[in-house]
Order: structure tokens, then sequence, then C-alpha cells
């Protein structure tokens, strides 16, 4: 027998009605581990109106209150950095050490979420006119829904949910059934924080559950980060609904390599961002752009040894540099785009399909894999792959490889690495994405500034955390004020004017 996941609703416990399961699996050995929970539609009915009761009470909690809060979960999460990073590895499979940074990030988001109050301030304009005040305040929005990947199953339900409830709103967290577990972990922290029970909610399930969530009229609006498919279908069906939608998506991120940078530098800079994580990240280098044959000889020798002593291996093995995929499927799918790849005529200079482990044969494993002479019409380039594939284009001029990242459908992440200020600063200003890293190779914004991509790799409007994130979990209240006293000049039919 296995342990079955339940939900986490008003602050309890508490078991799936639907009779429907879904495995969670070791990714290391390839067992099934546990069994989650999927919520049906009169399930997630009954964790809206938890959530709507439990908002009508948190929403007038006065600010710094909620703050007080959110900064004792920031300790809590501290003193549990440790437990929250074995929960998070055996389902998820990666590094101990790979968490800890996950983990972290979703302190500093706590940590900035906790300052939301000097954020949610309104504006005042007195006496506009005949004695009237005009002011704006900013309010939350309700029940807010959330549905977080696999891959950051800490760090992204904070981005989301710590702001929320910062403003004053409810939760309901739909995390992935692949990594269930690190979730409802943050719920029993929420708790013991003192976040009022029904606040915070966590609930499992499929497709079935995030279109409840979609289409319930008490759950006005929505977050998600995913792949593209989902989260375009997931901002059309919750604007259909009337819902405030925001979706960040798939990405496929270049670095530039200019002649003049240091190429020690950009090999290990794309070892650590293409291979992190065993490259299941938003954020990962997974496109590496020499520009000139001269830099494209000189990274790939610098990087094909780098690659080749590369370690694969399960998440307490503290010698391991790349974790297992999530799932078989994951597996089997990267190694076919590797195939595709060498078919359509890319170089293969490290192979990491076959991988296997002693101990661990049945585990999701994929070696690091390296691929050059890569052209923009292949399958291997125009897809995220979500695996640790690099993959070395072609050698090309400057102007191309701006042309190549506008090109693309997605734009989330980018980099360049040069010691040229005028290279760096013309690049950032002409390529259209979302996050751009000068001599940084993942350039994801510190939890005061604002995370998001650009074209096909974000719907919606607003970004993640940072100040703006405030704009998408309230809403603004504009009032115009005038006291009876002093009054005398009667009924006034025309519009008012300033005369």
């Amino acid at each position: 027998m296995v342990e079955t996941i339940s939900h986490f609703v008003g602050g309890q416990h508490v078991a799936g009605t639907s009779g429907r399961f879904g495995d969670v699996f070791n990714p290391a050995t390839g067992e099934v581990a546990s069994k989650v929970a999927y919520a049906s539609r009169a399930e997630i009915d009954a964790v809206v109106r938890n959530a709507v009761a439990a908002h009508e009470v948190w929403s007038n909690t006065p600010s710094p209150k909620r703050a007080a809060v959110i900064f004792r979960m920031r300790e809590l999460m501290v003193a549990n950095k440790d437990r929250l990073a074995q929960e998070l590895c055996k389902e998820h499979g990666k590094t101990l050490a790979d968490a800890a940074g996950e983990i972290q990030r979703g302190i500093d988001v706590v940590e900035f979420a906790a300052g939301a109050p000097h954020l949610m301030k309104g504006e005042f304009n007195h006496n506009i006119g005949g004695g009237i005040d005009l002011y704006s305040i900013r309010e939350p929005v309700g029940v807010i829904g959330g549905i977080t990947p696999f891959n950051f199953p800490v760090m992204i339900p904070l981005w989301m949910g710590a702001m929320a409830i910062a403003c004053g709103n409810a939760y309901i967290n739909k995390p992935s059934e692949r990594d269930p577990s690190a979730p409802m972990m943050l719920a029993e922290l929420w708790k013991e924080a003192g976040l009022p029970d029904g606040v915070w909610n966590v609930v499992h399930g499929d497709k079935e559950a995030v279109d409840a969530l979609l289409e319930h009229p008490d759950v006005p609006a929505i977050s998600f980060v995913g792949s593209t498919p989902v989260g375009e279908y997931i901002y059309q069906h919750g604007c259909a609904h009337n819902k405030r939608v925001q979706a960040f998506c798939g990405a496929k991120n270049h670095m530039v390599i200019m002649p003049d940078a240091d190429m020690d530098q950009a090999a290990d800079a794309l070892i650590g961002a293409g291979y992190g994580s065993a490259g299941e990240r938003c954020m990962a280098i997974s496109v590496a752009v020499p520009v000139g044959e001269e830099t494209s000889k000189a990274l790939v020798d610098r990087l094909v040894p780098k690659v080749q002593a590369l370690r694969i291996g399960p998440y307490n093995d503290p010698e391991a540099d790349i974790n297992p995929l999530i799932t078989r499927q994951a597996k089997e799918r990267v190694e076919s785009l590797i195939q595709r790849g060498v078919d359509e005529g890319a170089s293969l200079l490290v192979d990491g399909r076959g991988a296997t482990l002693q101990g661990y044969e049945n585990g999701f494993f994929v070696g690091a894999t390296l691929i050059d002479q890569v052209q923009t019409n292949m399958e291997i380039y125009k897809t995220e792959i979500f695996g640790p594939v690099l993959s070395v284009m072609a050698p090309c001029g400057y102007e191309d490889a701006v042309q190549m990242i506008n090109d693309h459908e997605y734009g989330n992440g980018v980099a360049i690495f040069t010691r040229d200020g005028d290279t760096a600063r013309a690049f950032s200003n002409s390529v259209d994405v979302g996050m751009i890293g000068v001599n940084v190779p993942i350039p994801v914004p510190m939890a005061f500034h604002n995370f998001g991509g650009a074209k096909r790799s974000k719907f919606g409007d607003t970004q993640m955390h940072g100040p703006e994130s405030i704009r998408f979990f309230t809403k603004m209240k504009t009032i115009s004020s005038r006291w009876p006293s002093g009054i005398k000049e009667g009924a006034q039919l025309a519009f008012p004017t300033n005369n």
C-alpha cells in the first residue's frame, strides 16, 4: 500500500471523494511512491465556497497584521528549509542543492510580500473643486486560482500565493499532480504561521479541476505557469469566463557568445544554465549562438569535456550534477527529440541517451547531451525540449543572431556574453524578449522586480511578483468625497467645469 495525498481545504487535510487518483513517482527509481487524489467539480466548488468565506474575514484584516503573518511564514520557511527540500526532491528528483536555491527564491518573494502594504497605497487629491476630495484605493480581487507546474513546486506557488494573500485575497493552489507533497507542506506552514483557515488551500487534480476553476463564477482571477499550449488554453478559456488571467509559458532561451567574450566564463555559464535541474526550467539556456567560426570552435572545444564530465544521480547523491526527468514520458520525449536532431543533420557531440545508473536502472535519466551545427529549421531548435540538451547553432553574424532570437515564437529569457558595452546595450534594446542577461546566463529578476516574458512565452498584461503583481491581485476603486457642510449652490444639471 502506498500513501494517498489528500487536499488541504479550510486549514485541514481533506480526503478526496471523486474516486480518481494519479500515481506519483520516484523519478530516480521509476517506482510509484504515492497516489494523489484528483478533485471533482463538486470538490472544487466546495473549496471555492470555503475560500470565499475566508476571504470575507482576511480582506478586512488590517494590512500590517497580514504582513506580520507573512513575515512569520518567512521565518518558518528558513527554519524548515532542509525538510522542505527533502519533501520537494523525493518527488521532483532535483538535487538538494538545486532545491535549496528554489526554496530561497520562494523565501525572497515571501519577504517582499511582507512589505506589500507600502505598494498598496492609493492616491489622493485634496479640494479638486467645490470642497471635493478625490482618492483611489486598492482592494483585493477575491479568490485567486493558482495553477502551478512540477518544476518549481515551492517557488512558483509562493510567487503567486504570497503576493495574492498579502493583498487580502484568498488563494487556491492547484499544483502539478507530479509532485504534490511540497505544496501541501507549504499550506501546513502557512497555517502554523497564523494564516486563517481557508485563506490558503491546495487542491489536486487534472483538467477537470482546472476547468472547474476557470469556469467558477466566484474565482475572478487565475494565475498560471506551465507550457504554452496549456497556457494559451487557460488564458482564452479564463477570459471567456470574464476572469483576469496571467499565463507564463514556454521558452527557448538563447545565449549569444560574441568573439570578445571570456570563453571559459561563457562555457561554464552554459553548463550551469543548460544542464541545471536537468534542463527542466523555463529559463534554462538551451541554445548557444556563437558569433563567428572561431568563436564556435573555441566554445565547443571547451564545452565537450565539461558536458562529458557531468554525472547523473538521485537527489541524495552529493556528487550528482543531473537529476532524472519527471516522468518516463518526459524521458522518451527528450530522447526522441535528440534523434530527430540527428536525423535532420545536426552533429551529436555528446549523447546522453541510454544513461543508466547501478541501482537505479528504471529511473527516468537522460544524460547531458550536446548537439552542434543546429539550424533554425530543425525541430530540436524550434521546440522547447525541457531536458539536459544544449544546442549549439551553426556560427552566424551578430545581426543574424538578433534576428534569430526575434523570429522565434518564444521570448522568455536571453543572454549575451561580451566585453563590449556598446554591443550589450544595442543587444538589450534590439531583442524582443522579456528578461535579458548581460554576462548573466539566467536573468531571473529578484523578488522586488518583475518576472515575465514576451511573445508566446506570456499571455496577459501583468508580470509575476515585484510591484506589478500588485496590479494583478488588486482592483482599483476611485472615490469622490464632499461633505454637505457649506454647500449652498443648489442643484447643478450641467457637467461641472473647472471655471
